[in-house]
């Protein structure tokens, strides 16, 4: 039998605040999902200002991470480069950029996912989250 790390509640706060203190740095209105390994949301955070749909786009992008264990870009790319068959995956309903997993030894324990501007700043906002774990 294995046994793995897993986020507290107290791993998602520090997650929580450091990708908002990233957003506000940049004055960037998004929302911020922090999901389990499992892709069971575990944090939603939806700042003043950000479309609506970023409530649905960013807990799929953080469960897309984490099921598959790699960044969403990665499913996105694939579907960009002709690999159409992703589009019916299951369960993966979040398979554009912005959803970073969380390693812990080689491990995925859970994931953030960031929605309301570019992509590459919602990517930026994950990786600042994730980066207050100091792994």
């Amino acid at each position: 039998m294995k046994t793995k790390p897993v986020l507290t509640l107290e791993d998602i706060k520090m997650i929580a605040a450091a990708a908002e203190a990233e957003a506000v740095a940049n004055n960037w209105a998004v929302v911020i999902s922090i999901c389990d390994d499992g892709g069971h949301l575990l944090w939603l955070q939806r700042m003043d200002g950000v479309a609506p749909i970023s409530s649905y786009m960013a807990p799929q992008k953080a469960r897309t991470a984490a099921l598959g264990k790699r960044p969403s870009k990665m499913y996105e790319d694939l579907i960009n480069n002709g690999r159409y068959s992703f589009l019916s995956a299951p369960e993966l309903q979040g398979i554009i950029e912005g959803g970073e997993p969380i390693i812990v030894d080689g491990m995925c324990v859970g994931a953030v996912g960031v929605s309301g501007v570019k992509s590459t700043e919602d990517v930026q906002i994950a990786r600042a989250g994730i980066a207050a774990l100091k792994l």
